[in-house]
């Protein structure tokens, strides 16, 4: 494959991810009406994690220190990525959180440039930053003519977007390995449930009557549900976010990452807020008002002038 080919190949990857991820929004949304924030992570990787062993089969060998990195890979772009934008959307409608956690490529830029010494800022970048800012601002509001703030679901989407960003520099330290993408998105699943088990165990106490804590956590009460299970869409919605949208999504957005560079594939999360507020609107009956539409034009704009030479 040549190298126009193969960039092309990339951008395909990268955009296949982007749309799926997009869904994933609206999906986590209908499935927190019957799952708290950690049991829908919690079943969304262990269907990941055993759905790419049924696709990928074969046993990678991994440098022993690489497994550090692989942990805090699981912690930052899983664990506390995932379950602050899941708790986020508690808070706060989905299209909000999809906009406001498509600053990703900023916190990436900047997390690069800090500690890997790659050099992303310029004047375009700052001037790209402040405007997306501002279009988050207005996002935040929901286009409430009251403007109506939603400070707990925003600051965890924001929150989600930082830690995306460190995600997204370790995944550049570890393409540099020359693992397979499948083997490096195993492995981070892998130590993704084991960061959950704890957190799920932590939570046997706790029951409806701390409705703060069990939106966040396992409630054993609620799991042992068994009526939750035999909604067809549940799992539907639990297969698709792991399967689809975090054991093959993610796979392929390590494999554009090797292609194209992890900043430069990043770009391609502008499109997320495009994605979700379509499909909220048709299926969550989520409202596209004036003010939240303008504050997403912005945001994508500002986002797009960032990335001007």
């Amino acid at each position: 494959m040549n190298k126009n080919s193969q960039k092309a190949w990339g951008i395909i990857l990268a955009a296949v991810s982007i749309f799926f991820w997009g869904i994933t929004f609206v999906c986590t949304k209908y499935l927190l009406r019957d799952f708290s924030s950690l049991e829908i992570l919690f079943y969304r990787f262990i269907f990941a994690y055993l759905g790419l062993w049924v696709i990928h089969p074969k046993f990678e060998k991994i440098e022993m220190r690489d497994n550090i990195l692989f942990a805090l890979a699981a912690l930052t772009g899983v664990v506390l990525y995932q379950l602050t934008e899941n708790i986020a959307i508690n808070y706060t409608n989905a299209s909000n959180v999809s906009v406001i956690v498509s600053i990703c490529p900023l916190f990436t830029a900047i997390i690069s440039q800090i500690f890997l010494k790659e050099k992303h800022l310029s004047f375009w970048f700052i001037i790209g930053f402040v405007i997306s800012i501002s279009g988050v601002a207005l996002v935040c509001f929901n286009g409430n003519t009251a403007l109506e703030f939603n400070p707990k679901g925003d600051v965890l989407a924001l929150m989600s977007g930082i830690c995306w960003g460190f995600y997204s520099m370790i995944v550049s330290i570890l393409n540099r390995r020359n693992y397979s993408a499948v083997g490096v998105t195993r492995r981070i699943f892998f130590f993704s449930v084991l960061i959950m088990i704890p957190l799920s165990l932590g939570s046997w106490g706790y029951t409806n009557s701390h409705p703060e804590t069990t939106s966040f956590f396992f409630s054993f009460d609620k799991a042992l549900n068994a009526a939750r299970f035999s909604n067809p869409m549940n799992w539907v919605n639990l297969l698709f976010l792991g399967v689809v949208a975090s054991g093959i999504c993610f796979t392929i957005w390590n494999k554009a990452c090797q292609i194209l560079g992890t900043v430069k594939v990043n770009c391609a999360i502008y499109l997320i807020p495009v994605v979700t507020i379509i499909f909220a609107f048709f299926v969550l009956g989520e409202k596209i008002t004036l003010l939240g539409g303008i504050g997403a034009l912005v945001t994508i704009t500002g986002l797009f002038i960032s990335e001007k030479k």
